[in-house]
């Protein structure tokens, strides 16, 4: 009957959402209701009660096979249910090839699992005959004979039972099947579920999923209204290839029990919205469905045990939502009609702030989500709130809604990573429940204590090319589930920019925000620099590390030193008054904290000249230069102390073949191109008017334009060349040593090639070089908008994008995907990632 009743129920939605997994499912029920189950013959009857896990399993060798071949299981190795497994699985190491049987698992003592099998007996069950260092002993407990093997230090207790074997190596376990006699009951729900379990899968686990399960290793028992079991028991058919490990199948739980599945008893599940709200970059999202909020409504003042009139407010509530961006949650509140909560929102906010063309709301109710949506939604205060079309996104900071505005408006979001992609592949459509995320992630399921967790994992194993899914489908007194982790295929063509998150400062930025190395895990980090001159250290999840109160603005670009030659690393920079040199902590590295009076030092120049870390700190303010070593002091080799004109910025250093240049650009038009110790070392006889851009190394000469666009290259034998570029006066250049590359107006020129943008006001263009790429960057200042070229003068998909400064790029997290960071509003940052 329960068969029957699995398969007519809502058969024309399986016509309408792409139910492969149920279809097989179905087909495989309607088989098995040919065969006549003879319930009154199951194994299940000689089993104690309070398994934590049962598996039926239609041939042991193929299902150890599977579990020993699967790629991932290989490289964590870590996951509760799964270590528990290979233990059990040791212990029966001796079961006869392709034995059909049933195995249990009982916690016996805390976090202690010991197995019991169930098998056919057969003549000489045990294949022992080639091992030598055995014992056999026969015990007798209540009339029933028990074979005790002690093979190594390894035991293992038999007893036979009418035409069955019974295995353990727990002789408490093998006991207490005896006292029984096969007169074990056993619970309602398990038996409909292992009576309608699908014949010749390898194996069908049969879990309990309260939250003390192994199906919930991080779960903890609360009496937490809020936190009722999932459901009674789950049965899932367990199928391994080596990149993809699935589980199909059952949950289920009596309409008397409050149980999580129960919120979603009578409603339909629907195609999930929140994948296409969020950013491409999201790390996990977790979905509820349904199509009639009164129901839903009515099962949750059932699960809650309250008496509460239901909320007319959130009616066309289809679909809750919760997008996890680095550290931060969003919540989506997904509607087909938005007016009635929209005028609630306006009517009860207390503060509203545009961005980029979108309201966002700060609301007065903080706890309306969690008051609305529990358990769905717990632990949230909704700070703010932003209206996409019929959607109401909220979040307990202002940050992740910019975020989700950003990526809304450039119309990229997680629907086409492959991670969602891959995950999606042997679902169905629609969903009750689905959880997608991946396995650099896994750390965030600790939190979903309603969500089935088999692949929660103990070794924090950091394998991000894997997909994780958890998908409910919620039907007529039970609900299908289905658990995998795929490996993730790639499976987008074109790059796309999507933004990661942003971070506020107290107050407006005074610097473009810049990448500097984390020597301890390799990853980049931000450091800026606000109006009131803190400096912050940002982490690659947006977090703020430190604040360090400076006495004025940075000049120039920090810098990375290793002082003292151990691998760590320390930034260096000259504020207006100050040269300093700061840990990866944001203290003073002394000596390293000097104050200079009288005029604004120009940004520091470091020289290493032999790239062995013996530093040279190079200060130059008006016409006085300080050339400091590692140890702080002042370098007595160095005889160029004072120009005969004001230095107008960094001096540069360049090596060419053995020999060191040093070049300084002075405010009476002289090039200085000087030795290591001070000394001239190419008289340039020509005046230049310089036009502010810096002296690169260009094809081995060295490069400067001036006022009137004219480069002027000067080779090692002292030889002038001019070329006339015909630029503005205020152009801006960047060089490499075989690259040119100027802005000039709003025409962008890269090794001669020419990309004319729209009018507007551009920064300086920057090159960046990158897993042997060469890439150009613009932002044009008026129009907040960030350019991405190649070295071919190409265009990168998706730009340009939003942003308010020069960018800095690079790949933050070492996955091969760049990430770009810029000012986003006057005082945030923003970090977009191209994939």
């Amino acid at each position: 009957g329960m068969i029957k009743l699995l398969i007519s129920k809502r058969i024309h939605n399986y016509k309408q959402m792409k139910y492969k997994v149920l279809f097989l499912f179905a087909t495989l029920l309607l088989f098995s209701c040919s065969i006549e189950v003879k319930t009154q013959d199951s194994l299940l009857q000689y089993l104690p009660p309070n398994a934590e896990l049962i598996l039926k399993i239609s041939d042991f060798t193929d299902f150890k096979s599977e579990l020993q071949n699967n790629d991932f299981l290989k490289k964590t190795k870590g996951f509760q249910w799964h270590t528990v497994m290979q233990h059990a699985l040791q212990d029966l190491q001796y079961v006869p090839e392709a034995t059909s049987c049933l195995l249990a698992l009982y916690e016996v003592g805390k976090g202690n699992y010991e197995a019991v099998m169930i098998a056919r007996n057969q003549q000489d069950f045990l294949a022992l005959n080639d091992i030598t260092n055995k014992t056999i002993d026969t015990l007798s407990y209540q009339d029933t004979k028990i074979t005790q093997y002690t093979i190594g230090t390894n035991v293992l207790y038999t007893m036979q039972h009418d035409t069955e074997i019974v295995l353990s190596p727990s002789l408490m376990l093998i006991e207490n099947i005896a006292r029984a006699k096969k007169n074990n009951p056993i619970q309602k729900t398990l038996k409909k579920l292992y009576d309608a379990s699908t014949p010749n899968r390898s194996a069908t686990l049969f879990m309990k999923a309260n939250e003390a399960s192994l199906l919930f290793p991080s779960g903890k028992i609360t009496t937490d209204k809020a936190t009722q079991p999932f459901s009674e028991w789950v049965s899932l058919d367990f199928s391994a290839t080596s990149d993809a490990l699935m589980m199909n199948g059952v949950a289920m739980a009596s309409d008397e029990t409050k149980n999580f599945i129960n919120l979603f008893q009578g409603t339909s599940p629907l195609i999930p919205k929140t994948p296409s709200y969020a950013p491409l970059s999201t790390d996990a999202i977790l979905t509820y469905t349904f199509d009639d909020y009164q129901v839903f409504a009515r099962n949750q003042n059932t699960y809650l045990d309250r008496v509460r009139p239901i909320d007319t407010l959130f009616t066309t509530v289809e679909e809750v939502g919760v997008v996890y961006l680095k550290s931060q949650r969003v919540v989506l509140l997904h509607s087909y009609g938005a007016e009635g909560l929209s005028d609630y929102l306006q009517a009860n906010r207390s503060a509203t702030k545009m961005y980029r063309g979108k309201e966002i709301i700060q609301l007065q109710n903080k706890k309306l989500i969690t008051e609305s949506f529990t358990p769905l939604i717990m632990d949230f205060d909704a700070g703010f709130c932003v209206i996409l079309e019929n959607t109401f996104a909220f979040a307990e900071s202002k940050e992740p809604l910019q975020t989700l505005i950003t990526a809304h408006s450039s119309a990229t979001s997680f629907s086409e990573a492959p991670i969602y992609q891959t995950a999606m592949q042997p679902l169905a459509g629609a969903s009750s429940i689905l959880l997608i995320t991946d396995m650099a992630a896994t750390d965030l399921l600790a939190k979903y204590r309603h969500i089935p967790q088999l692949f929660a994992t103990t070794t924090q194993a950091h394998l991000p090319e894997y997909a994780f899914a958890t998908q409910l489908v919620s039907d007529q007194g039970f609900a299908h589930i289905s658990l995998g982790v795929t490996k993730v295929r790639k499976a987008m063509t074109h790059s796309t920019a999507s933004p990661l998150f942003t971070v506020a400062l107290a107050t407006n930025l005074a610097m473009a925000p810049q990448f500097v190395k984390n020597h301890r895990t390799h990853q980049q980090e931000i450091v800026v620099q606000d109006q009131d001159h803190v400096l912050y250290l940002i982490a690659t999840n947006g977090k703020i590390l430190w604040k360090k109160q400076l006495e004025s603005s940075i000049q120039g670009p920090i810098q990375q030193v290793d002082i003292y030659k151990n691998g760590r690393l320390q930034l260096a920079f000259c504020t207006q008054h100050q040269f300093l040199i700061l840990d990866r902590n944001g203290k003073e590295v002394l000596p390293f904290n000097k104050t200079f009076t009288g005029v604004a030092l120009n940004p520091l120049a470091i020289f290493d000249y032999e790239g062995n870390k013996d530093y040279r700190f190079v200060i130059t303010q008006g016409e006085k230069i300080f050339m400091y070593n590692n140890k702080g002091k002042i370098v007595d080799g160095f005889t160029y102390t004072q120009a005969q004109s004001r230095i107008l910025s960094a001096p540069k250093h360049f090596r060419i073949g053995r020999k060191d240049y040093l070049v300084f650009q002075l405010a009476d038009k002289t090039l200085k191109v000087l030795h290591r110790n001070g000394k001239e070392r190419i008289v340039v006889g020509e005046k230049i008017n310089f036009s502010g851009n810096e002296v690169f190394l260009y094809k081995n000469k060295f490069s400067v334009t001036n006022t009137k666009g004219v480069l002027h290259q000067i080779d090692i034998a002292g030889r002038l060349t001019a070329t006339r570029f015909n630029l503005y006066r205020d152009h801006g250049m960047d060089a490499t040593r075989n690259t040119l590359v100027f802005m000039n107006d709003n025409v962008l020129s890269i090794k001669g090639k020419k990309v004319t943008l729209d009018l507007g006001v551009y920064t300086k263009p920057k090159i960046f070089y990158l897993y042997d790429k060469i890439y150009v960057s613009v932002t044009d200042l008026q129009n907040q908008e960030i350019y991405l070229f190649d070295s071919q003068a190409k265009p990168l998909p998706n730009f340009p994008i939003f942003g308010n400064s020069l960018i800095d790029l690079t790949d933050m997290d070492n996955n091969k995907n760049l990430e770009l960071v810029t000012k986003d509003q006057d005082n945030s940052i923003i970090v977009y990632r191209i994939e």
